[in-house]
């Protein structure tokens, strides 16, 4: 028996070892092996394309996800070949961030008299439980800086942890528009368009029918000589009509449908809490307002530039958002209306069956008191 010849890919695979080395070599098999990987689980994908809706990809996808949280690696290599589909489950905004936005205010109103009249305390209040009850918050959290002191505006900036930013903090009040107006011209994208000229492109990417919260695409100029940015954000807002208070809370996150562009510079981090306070009912003028904000434009100017402009941005900002509700008011704009309806009055009799049938079931489940988008 004659020794049988090495095939042809074998004879260049150890003629590369001799000449390029054993780390070559394996550099080489590891970029083979890599590739065989990627392109198995594109074919894996594509098949489950065919198989399944969006729906349940997106809930299978969910699964994998959750399983590989815990080992590194492996979930991002999975995500990145998957690529296309958003992960609700990881990025979707949890009833308890609006719960906290919500609680803020609550804190706030309880320890203070900053919403009384058309005053407001040249300080946020901390709650002494709260700052004597925890050093180690107290330790982290910078106090708050008096920025801009106005009649119906106020200015607070705070330094964040291990970053050369800002949170900024405002509480403010509007006597001429209802809280219903000034809420559904905040969420209405097609209308902010017409009304905010530094719009480039905003648009819902994505919804998620679990919760209500929207994946959003935001393109706005920057001031000149810089480049316009771009914001992928998520949000979620709710009405809680026992306690007549509206909350709409957004954040960053990454989608794969909407990927960097070289016109636009990515923001990637970016947070904003508003809470509403109706000082009457939803649909009567009056309300105070508490926004925190925070965000990374992305600029190579001095802090307190990027600060300057930010503080300078905000009340801009806030008083066009203003000037829109009011002429959305006056000229009867059709904007669309986020809250939902109240509840028709019952008669005696149907109130009477209600609250038995409410006997039957208290206790098996805690009634819903947020209705959410």
């Amino acid at each position: 028996m004659f020794p049988r010849r090495p095939p042809a890919g074998l004879a260049a695979w150890l003629a590369g070892a001799r000449g390029g080395g054993l780390l070559g070599l394996l550099a080489n098999q590891c970029r083979f092996v890599t590739g065989l990987r990627v392109r198995r689980t594109q074919q894996i994908a594509q098949l489950y394309g065919r198989l399944y809706s969006e729906s349940s990809r997106c809930v299978l996808l969910g699964r994998l996800w959750r399983r590989l949280r815990g080992r590194p690696g492996h979930a991002s290599a999975l995500m990145a070949a998957l690529a296309g589909v958003f992960v609700w489950d990881e990025e979707r905004i949890q009833e308890e961030e609006l719960q906290r936005s919500i609680n803020e205010m609550k804190r706030l109103e309880e320890v203070s008299n900053i919403f009384q009249g058309s005053g407001v305390e040249r300080h946020p209040p901390e709650s002494k439980s709260q700052t004597e009850g925890n050093e180690e918050l107290k330790d982290k959290e910078q106090p708050w800086e008096m920025v801009m002191d106005k009649k119906h505006f106020k200015l607070w900036r705070r330094p964040i942890e291990g970053s050369h930013l800002y949170q900024y903090r405002v509480f403010g009040t509007y006597t001429d528009v209802t809280p219903r107006q000034f809420f559904n011209v905040q969420l209405d994208t097609e209308y902010r368009k017409k009304w905010d000229a530094l719009v480039i492109k905003l648009e819902v990417i994505e919804r998620d029918v679990v919760s209500g919260s929207e994946v959003l695409h935001w393109v706005t100029h920057f001031p000149y000589p810089m480049y316009s940015r771009d914001y992928v954000y998520v949000r979620r807002y709710s009405v809680d009509q026992e306690n007549n208070v509206m909350v709409l809370v957004s954040r960053a996150v990454q989608h794969p449908s909407v990927p960097e562009s070289p016109e636009f510079v990515r923001v990637r981090s970016y947070e904003s809490q508003m809470v509403i306070r109706p000082h009457k009912s939803f649909d009567e003028n009056g309300f105070d307002y508490l926004l925190t904000y925070s965000d990374n434009p992305q600029t190579v100017f001095p802090r307190y530039c990027v600060s300057w402009m930010v503080s300078s941005g905000m009340p801009d900002f806030l008083e066009k958002l203003h000037t829109a509700t009011l002429k959305a008011k006056n000229m009867e704009i059709k904007v669309k209306d986020y809250i939902p309806a109240k509840p028709l009055e019952m008669s005696s009799e149907a109130k009477a069956t209600a609250q038995s049938s409410e006997r039957k079931n208290e206790g098996s489940c805690s009634p819903a008191r947020i209705e959410y988008a």
